[in-house]
């Protein structure tokens, strides 16, 4: 069964793996992860969007990273005074040990179809089409707990049991 849902003012066809009518995970489009990128126009805002990418990182699992000694001399450079050991301080925060929000973390993607949670979900999907429908496996490499794994799991299985592409241009991981 599939379901649409409007997202940004297009149609997205989207697999419903458990058949409650709740809508399973769905992929990234090459387009909107390049705006996304092009968004991210400073250090700290490449460095959050690769967190949520590639390691699947929730905003506030970004905002809660804290520094190592490697990190520790630019910080010196740029905030002499700071005692703040969050990986990612800025004007509000570097004269505090308080965290950045997950507003000022997730506020450069704002507006972009490939949000930091999109960026996020669709690695994970990207981990179980790699390795395989595999619960356990996407809970242990996450983090997520037993219900959400074993429902990226069915919603990895009803992805892959769809007929493939006929004109290879039109799939999205293909551009």
């Amino acid at each position: 069964m599939a379901t649409e849902q409007q997202l940004h003012g297009e149609v997205v066809e989207r697999a419903d793996a458990s058949g409650d009518g709740q809508p399973a995970v769905a992929e990234v489009g090459v387009e909107q992860v390049d705006r996304s990128v092009a968004a991210a126009t400073t250090p700290a805002t490449r460095l959050i969007l690769a967190l949520a990418a590639v390691h699947a990182a929730r905003v506030a699992q970004i905002a809660a990273l804290m520094l190592d000694e490697d990190w520790l001399e630019h910080r010196r450079n740029r905030w002499p005074n700071t005692a703040n050991l969050h990986l990612l301080i800025n004007n509000q925060t570097a004269n505090t040990t308080g965290r950045a929000s997950n507003h000022w973390i997730s506020a450069p993607m704002r507006g972009q179809d490939a949000t930091l949670e999109r960026l996020r979900v669709d690695r994970q999907l990207e981990e179980a089409m790699v390795k395989g429908p595999d619960a356990p496996h996407l809970a242990e490499v996450f983090g997520l707990d037993e219900k959400t794994a074993i429902r990226y799991a069915s919603s990895t299985r009803a992805l892959m049991e769809r007929p493939l592409e006929t004109d290879p241009a039109t799939s999205p991981r293909t551009h």
